[in-house]
């Protein structure tokens, strides 16, 4: 069973946890908005802002790590339709923790490693802002409190995706790449809306702490598909585990992987 526990958080925590998440959102913004005025400063904005959410999340993992501290960031309500009641808001546990360490140390190592690799693009600017992007959504996706908001940040991964590998648009083969990574992902999209659909229909809320809290009383729990009787939790675990396979292109659904690495010898504007 798991248990999470909400720390009443100082102002000044508070914020730096919100900024861990809206670091690389303002890195996205320096180069779509302002990339115009700071040219080539849009290279040290988006890296620097992701280094700087790196750094954060380095020190929010020690916290956790030493302390054992739990954090329940709430930002706003959300969606409140009968029994359907979430808010937007930022959970900061241990399992949070290593993956924004993970996620953002990975990303400013690419925002680094493309400011070298792209830097004869014309259109660098622009690719450094959606890996930024591409980089919020991630956090959005890891540190969300409830299913839905983490399916928000899983499309918005999706969208960037979509837009990295057709970043070259004048190209057939990116095109090509790009709608066949998309359709083929829409495959495990579908399976997690099966999954946040059994969810909410089994535990009648989507909030992670209620539903982790709650499953070994649903244990015995069965669900009826035609004639077929199959346990609910183990329904709902093959769900998720397709939706993770679509998403991170595992055997059978990497089908997109090749197409998208073909990258041209030289790139003809």
């Amino acid at each position: 069973m798991k248990l999470s526990v909400q720390i009443r958080l100082l102002p000044q925590k508070q914020k730096m946890l919100i900024l861990i998440v809206l670091f690389p959102l303002l890195g996205f913004l320096s180069g779509s908005i302002f990339g115009r005025y700071i040219k080539h400063g849009v290279l040290y904005t988006t890296t620097g802002f992701t280094l700087m959410s790196f750094l954060l999340s380095f020190f929010i993992l020690i916290d956790n790590i030493v302390n054992g501290n739990v954090y329940i960031v709430n930002i706003l309500p959300w969606i409140y339709v009968d029994s359907l009641q979430l808010d937007w808001s930022f959970c900061f546990d241990s399992l949070t923790s290593i993956m924004l360490v993970i996620v953002t140390f990975i990303s400013t190592l690419v925002h680094l490693y493309s400011t070298e690799y792209m830097e004869s693009d014309p259109h660098l600017l622009r690719f450094m802002s959606y890996l930024s992007l591409f980089t919020f959504f991630m956090l959005i996706l890891v540190t969300a409190n409830n299913f839905l908001q983490m399916f928000v940040g899983w499309e918005g991964v999706g969208i960037c995706s979509y837009l990295l590998i057709n970043f070259w648009f004048t190209r057939i083969q990116a095109n090509k790449a790009a709608i066949k990574a998309m359709l083929i992902n829409r495959i495990g999209d579908f399976a997690l809306l099966l999954a946040i659909f059994a969810i909410f229909f089994i535990y009648n809320t989507l909030n992670y702490d209620i539903i982790f809290t709650v499953t070994p009383l649903f244990e015995n729990f069965h669900l009826f598909v035609g004639n077929l009787e199959i346990p609910a939790i183990d329904f709902i675990c093959l769900l998720l585990f397709v939706g993770a396979m679509g998403k991170s292109a595992q055997l059978g659904l990497h089908t997109w992987l090749p197409d998208a690495w073909k990258v041209p010898l030289q790139y003809q504007h």
